[in-house]
């Protein structure tokens, strides 16, 4: 029996696949659970903040508001479920906090937010390219000094090397084709703030690699459809590995794909049983699990940018 095909790709799924493909399908198709993990949990965090930061007029956006929007944060994650299960020590939670501050502090070396023309924040998006469903949570949408879009992805892992830069663009590339498809505009600029480092990694999409992107969506695709008729989705070993939550069912450290399967078909079982208590069996389908969290648009709704909004 073939696997069933994902739903959509997104930044993170395509980067995914390319990764490791086992690890894709126990994430996008088995939709196996992962626990939070505390860097994870503080890019969620650092995030809030800076997307609290630039919902505050262009003059108020100073390191002092940018704190105060991180402590207001934080206040918010105290409750969340994701943060609890990390369950930290005192010691822990103060490094948490100040890792993050660091975080927040960092991001004003890269650049002056009271110059950023924001006109969207966490902005959902999604659409049918190339008959592939692509979707993904833009942080920042903004205008420059032209007027052209600038698309912007925070990121508070480490920075990559010179010789992976062009990988971690791809996932800001595909934002510009959404941009391009959704808005009738391409964006003149995509970056990557690395805030660790900190260190800003910026390009200029063209003809030419939107073309590439589009290759590349549709050979990825392909081999994801290949994969699931196949029921063929190998691993990758590789430095990645020691992140992974799935190494349980990997045959690379002795563990069985036949278990993850098993365990998705109780999982989804539970989902359809009413009998079942609240909350067993479930699984947030967010194509990236802590990244993909929607824009609150001010009445609790998240705000979603699909291609017949923007046609509208």
């Amino acid at each position: 029996m073939a696997f069933p095909l994902p739903r959509s790709l997104s930044p993170s799924k395509v980067s995914s696949f390319t990764d490791c493909a086992l690890a894709f399908r126990f994430s996008a198709i088995d939709r196996l659970p992962e626990p939070p993990t505390a860097a994870a949990t503080r890019g969620t965090l650092v995030h809030t903040a800076l997307e609290r930061l630039h919902v505050l007029a262009p003059g108020d956006r100073t390191l002092d508001a940018a704190l105060a929007c991180l402590d207001e944060a934080a206040v918010d994650l105290a409750a969340d479920p994701e943060y609890l299960e990390l369950d930290l020590g005192e010691d822990e939670a103060a490094t948490f906090r100040a890792e993050a501050a660091d975080l927040v502090r960092n991001y004003f070396r890269l650049e002056d937010p009271r110059t950023v023309r924001t006109i969207g924040l966490e902005l959902r998006v999604e659409a049918e390219i190339d008959g592939i469903h692509l979707r993904g949570i833009i942080d920042r949408l903004e205008l420059d000094a032209d007027g052209e879009l600038v698309v912007t992805d925070y990121k508070t892992g480490s920075a990559p090397s010179t010789q992976y830069e062009r990988k971690r663009l791809s996932g800001v590339h595909i934002y510009s084709l959404l941009c391009e498809q959704l808005l009738g505009r391409r964006p003149r600029t995509v970056q990557l703030l690395y805030l660790k480092a900190p260190l800003a990694i910026t390009t200029e999409p063209t003809d030419r690699s939107t073309r590439g992107t589009r290759r590349t969506l549709g050979a990825v695709w392909q081999a994801v459809e290949r994969a699931c008729d196949r029921e063929d989705f190998r691993p990758q070993p590789s430095r990645l590995c020691d992140y992974c939550a799935f190494q349980a069912y990997c045959p690379s450290f002795g563990g069985d794909p036949a278990e993850a399967r098993r365990v998705a078909e109780q999982r989804a079982a539970g989902e359809h049983d009413d009998s079942a208590p609240p909350g067993t069996g479930a699984s947030h389908d967010s194509g990236a699990p802590g990244v993909d969290a929607a824009h609150d648009g001010g009445d609790g709704s998240p705000v979603v940018l699909t291609a017949a909004a923007a046609a509208g």
